[in-house]
């Protein structure tokens, strides 16, 4: 037996992200690590747009969890101040959001009794986290991040690693169906998630997701317009709605999101259970069907797509 144990050592945090907005921000954005952030307050959470206008202030991070509801993720690599928690209660008014997440460095005592408060008077549909962001590593090895729970709802279970693992088990048999049907889409990590990503075009500009809500009972499938200029993008599309509509066979959902960055066009097959294991079969063969429809019809476009050509209503032309 080698007796020679190494030693945690902590890593100061402005070593890894020098900056919260330009760094931090955008590392927590990326599906695996809010994975691990969702692990720590057993919930999922899935990105639906970084700094976000609320009036003329900017949340962080806004998510959806597995029931639909908004998620307020707000960031800090100090201790807690007055500041950041007056942001979150004005941000999480502002956006509809029951759930409020508060990471930073470290938290003073009364900040933390100030989330336990609110956890303690107001209903069980909202929910205050406060969570500190630890670095760590081994001699010479990469950094690892660790979240701690300083504070929470009463309400909030243990995590457990089999929760929701039917949908481990949906992505796995979906891409099952994928191949089965020789398609070229591939979800590389089935995980236990609402939601994966496909490619279609420029990466981190344009995507297709496919999408699960047990609450609304229905599946979905996304056109995601996700960079600065997904306005433009979003308005060329919609300039030849009819046409598309008319290509795709059925209804499309026009979503411009005013306040947020990503635009998304979508379809959805309703009044189904994706919990049901019995009709999976039938809700793969609708992904499969209406991914490559999308892919179809949306791939050239896309590509075609220039956002120099775009021009503001408002805008005077001599």
């Amino acid at each position: 037996m080698n007796e020679e144990l190494s030693r945690l050592e902590a890593v100061d945090l402005r070593e890894v992200w020098t900056d919260e907005a330009q760094d931090f921000t955008p590392w927590l954005a990326k599906e695996e690590n809010l994975r691990i952030l969702g692990e720590t307050v057993n919930m999922e959470l899935e990105l639906e747009a970084q700094e976000v206008d609320v009036g003329d202030f900017r949340a962080d991070i806004l998510c959806k969890t597995d029931n639909d509801s908004w998620v307020l993720i707000e960031n800090q690599l100090e201790e807690t101040n007055h500041k950041h928690l007056g942001q979150i209660l004005t941000y999480a008014a502002g956006l509809d959001a029951h759930t409020v997440i508060w990471i930073a460095k470290d938290f003073r005592d009364e900040h933390r009794a100030a989330l336990d408060q609110l956890n303690e008077i107001t209903n069980e549909r909202y929910r205050y986290f406060g969570v500190e962001i630890k670095v760590w590593k081994i001699g010479n090895s990469v950094p690892a991040p660790q979240f701690d729970i300083v504070c929470k709802p009463n309400n909030v279970p243990t995590p457990t690693s089999s929760i929701n693992d039917w949908k481990t088990r949906y992505w796995h048999k979906l891409n099952d169906c994928f191949q089965d049907r020789k398609q070229n889409f591939n979800i590389y990590i089935p995980g236990s998630k609402n939601s994966v990503i496909f490619g279609i075009g420029k990466p981190n500009t344009f995507a297709l997701r496919a999408s699960l809500s047990p609450q609304k009972k229905r599946i979905g499938i996304n056109l995601l317009l996700q960079d600065d200029d997904a306005i433009f993008y979003f308005q060329q599309l919609q300039a030849n709605r009819e046409e598309i509509q008319k290509e795709v066979g059925e209804k499309l959902e026009w979503d411009e999101a005013p306040n947020f960055k990503v635009k998304k066009v979508s379809i959805f097959k309703s009044d189904i259970s994706p919990e049901n294991e019995e009709s999976w079969s039938d809700q793969h063969t609708w992904f499969a069907e209406k991914l490559e429809l999308f892919d179809n019809v949306f791939r050239q476009r896309l590509q075609e797509l220039d956002p120099s050509d775009y021009l503001p209503e408002d805008t005077d032309v001599e």
